[in-house]
């Protein structure tokens, strides 16, 4: 059996606890033992972008990250988007949009969205497809997604 460490992460804002392998990944972390259920267990291999979380910021596969290399960063899950329950502006739009179709992809996608909008307030088309080019959708609504970016940039939400 395989010793645990104690690993303290600041997460939404908040500073949470939790015993982990050193080979734990970020994703099992969150969703196993901080039970944090957004992030979506896709592929397991960084390529289809459900687990997307933000680390300081910029989106980053959750399955592909050790728990133990998050210890120093700011790491916001689709859970933080959504204080208190109130929607985001990038939430607000992707339902305005109906860019929500089985909701797998949506957490990924929302957050890459959301890192997308913080660098570039005013992205065109091609730079928002750019910033969700890591996200894949199974449905393939991936149109309303892009439009629901880029209604949330105009602020029409």
């Amino acid at each position: 059996m395989t010793a645990r460490l104690s690993v303290t992460l600041k997460i939404n804002g908040a500073e949470r606890t939790a015993a982990v392998r050193p080979f734990d990944t970020l994703l099992t972390t969150l969703r196993e033992d901080l039970a944090l259920q957004g992030s979506k267990r896709g592929c397991n291999q960084g390529v289809c972008g459900a687990c997307t979380v933000l680390i300081d910021g910029r989106p980053v596969r959750s399955c592909l990250s050790l728990t133990a290399n998050c210890v120093d960063a700011e790491v916001t899950t689709i859970e933080g988007l959504a204080p208190e329950g109130r929607l985001c502006a990038i939430q607000k739009a992707f339902v305005e949009t109906g860019a929500v179709q089985c909701g797998f992809c949506t957490s990924g996608m929302l957050l890459a969205a959301h890192a997308c909008l913080q660098s570039n307030a005013k992205p065109t088309a091609d730079d928002v497809k750019r910033a969700l080019s890591g996200n894949l959708c199974r449905c393939s609504g991936y149109k309303k997604i892009v439009d629901a970016v880029l209604l949330a940039a105009e602020g029409g939400i």
